[in-house]
């Protein structure tokens, strides 16, 4: 489904591989960031954390377009503006992985996914700007790592990505690709926006009366 004249779509989010997926869904959309402290969030289950975070996001954009005059334009169109917003986190024996603060961080990160898997939680929210009425959902996939060799863990540090991809895990680069060995779920889902759980919410915020 591709965008319309009468729908507008603001994603909440600095990521490169959301932009990425939601251009290829086929929507136009404007990007706003939601500059929030991730740390001070704190849930037990992972699939909670997300949710949770996702609205922090869509609470501090709502707060920015309120700030920057864009509230009052979106009022007083006939437009129906609609914000997604969306967090993961990576799940491996357990425990919650978010992004990685250090190289060591990441490199105990990496390696622990080598003859392993992880799973990834990922949310999505869409908020209708001009109702306030939001629908959530979360995913989840599962990625099987063949051997991670120490001199593909030194690059990925050095090169610096993994520090912006929670769990430090990233399935598409050129030096990781080659040693996932499975995917349960969608790569999409993987990385950061799982496009039928996306386009589901848009389809329920565009039904609302």
């Amino acid at each position: 489904m591709a965008a319309t004249s009468s729908l507008r779509l603001i994603l909440g989010s600095s990521s490169a591989s959301r932009r990425q997926i939601l251009a290829e869904m086929g929507y136009s959309f404007t990007l706003l960031s939601a500059d929030i402290d991730e740390k001070e969030i704190r849930k037990e289950k992972p699939e909670e954390l997300v949710v949770a975070l996702a609205h922090a996001k869509a609470d501090a954009i709502m707060e920015k377009l309120r700030n920057n005059g864009m509230m009052n334009e979106i009022l007083d169109s006939q437009d129906t503006t609609l914000l997604i917003t969306a967090d993961q986190v990576v799940v491996h024996d357990g425990v919650i992985r978010e992004k990685p603060s250090t190289p060591e961080e990441a490199r105990k990160f990496i390696k622990g996914y080598s003859k392993s898997h992880a799973a990834t939680i990922g949310s999505v929210l869409v908020t209708n700007v001009k109702s306030g009425a939001r629908k959530e959902g979360w995913d989840k996939a599962e990625v099987y790592f063949h051997k991670i060799p120490d001199e593909v863990v030194e690059s990925l540090i050095e090169e610096g990505d993994v520090f912006y991809v929670a769990g430090g895990l990233l399935i598409e680069h050129p030096l990781t690709s080659p040693l996932v060995e499975a995917i349960v779920g969608t790569i999409d889902s993987v990385m950061g926006l799982p496009k039928s759980l996306t386009e589901k919410l848009i389809k329920e915020s565009l039904e609302e009366p």
